[in-house]
């Protein structure tokens, strides 16, 4: 069996604190706190330009020490600040012992009400200081989470790839917080995304966490945590725009009239869709470019592979979809609009050329 003798379990709860967020005037206000700019700490050769863009901002809070399952978080937390509007509050839990012994706490950790309630409560007083420097500011309801337990030392096996060839199904178990026996297909379900960069670490990512072995893998977790904060944003983006086309759908169906003509309510409806269109638009090129992976083939491979699992490409599609839809309604009711002031003037016209008959008889 297995023996951890250092590691860290990073448990990730994703926010959208608004439309989007100025980094730089957000540092200038926490400035006291030690803010940082992320940047990917590469432990393998990559090209300069595998980065943020724009670098995150990160900073250090107080907390209230939270133990879950016999295990501390410690008084420190992790926020990351991203210029789409996101943070993420990242809790970090030391790992010691069998690695069997990871299982109580994978399943504590699961819907945590504790950790939710307190990130959740970091995450409202981190917007409240920033406030300023957020557009539409709102903490929304939504929060995704996502855990990562990185083993860096071990006793018991003499490569990552042993020990998980060993350990398959606490490995299984672990990535899907499950307490029951698991078959042999869910334990291969579980353990497909698997890959490695050398002979001395490994990585396993599944929809709920991931286990990541072997030290300097800071690189592979951010990875993870913005696969995650993107999931957030893609649920967050899809959730409105559902919102979005039931209003527009009601706009299609309102009954034509000469009142609904003459008042500002087409308009508006028009000027509603379209600014939801940009806005959304902006939102999903912004979380879609905001991390460039082009040349680091095993980043881009992790990432690849969290994006399946958080089926990432899927949320893609259907948003487009409904994006797609959105500006078939838009154009829908602004051809409506048109032939509805194209049938008035031709009234206005033959009624114009039926007064002047009725005067030309009169003044005859």
């Amino acid at each position: 069996m297995a023996v951890i003798t250092r590691g860290t379990c990073h448990a990730m709860f994703a926010y959208d604190l608004g439309f989007a967020i100025d980094l730089d005037r957000a540092e200038a206000v926490l400035s006291r706190e030690g803010p940082s700019r992320g940047t990917l700490k590469r432990a393998q050769r990559a090209p300069q330009y595998v980065e943020y863009q724009p670098p995150p901002l990160r900073v250090s809070r107080t907390t209230p020490t939270l133990t879950i399952a016999r295990v501390s978080t410690g008084n420190l937390v992790e926020a990351v600040m991203y210029d789409f509007g996101v943070v993420c509050i990242t809790y970090h839990l030391p790992l010691s012992g069998p690695l069997d012994g990871l299982l109580p706490l994978a399943q504590a950790l699961y819907e945590n009400e504790a950790l939710l309630g307190d990130s959740r409560r970091i995450a409202a007083e981190l917007l409240e200081s920033i406030r300023p420097a957020v557009d539409r500011a709102n903490l929304a309801s939504l929060v995704e989470d996502y855990f990562v337990y990185h083993v860096e030392a071990w006793q018991g096996a003499a490569s990552p790839a042993e020990l998980l060839d060993s350990n398959r199904a606490i490995a299984a178990n672990l990535l899907r917080a499950e307490s029951a026996v698991l078959s042999r297909e869910e334990i291969d379900e579980a353990l497909g995304m698997r890959l490695s960069y050398g002979v001395g670490d490994a990585a396993v990512v599944d929809w709920n966490a991931a286990l990541i072995l072997g030290p300097d893998q800071d690189d592979a977790v951010d990875i993870l945590e913005f696969a995650n904060v993107e999931l957030l944003e893609m649920r967050f983006l899809d959730d409105q725009l559902d919102r979005s086309l039931a209003r527009a759908y009601a706009a299609v169906q309102r009954k034509p009239g000469l009142r609904s003509l003459l008042s500002h309510q087409t308009g508006a409806d028009l000027r509603r869709i379209a600014s939801f269109q940009v806005d959304s638009a902006v939102l999903f090129e912004g979380v879609n470019n905001a991390l460039k992976l082009v040349g680091d083939q095993y980043l881009a491979r992790l990432y690849r592979k969290a994006a399946e699992r958080l089926h990432l490409p899927a949320w893609d599609t259907s948003i487009l979809r409904k994006l797609g839809t959105l500006e078939t309604i838009y154009d829908k009711i602004a051809d409506r609009q048109s032939v509805r002031r194209m049938e008035v003037l031709e009234w206005i016209i033959i009624l114009l050329i039926a007064f002047e008959v009725v005067m030309s008889f009169i003044r005859g």
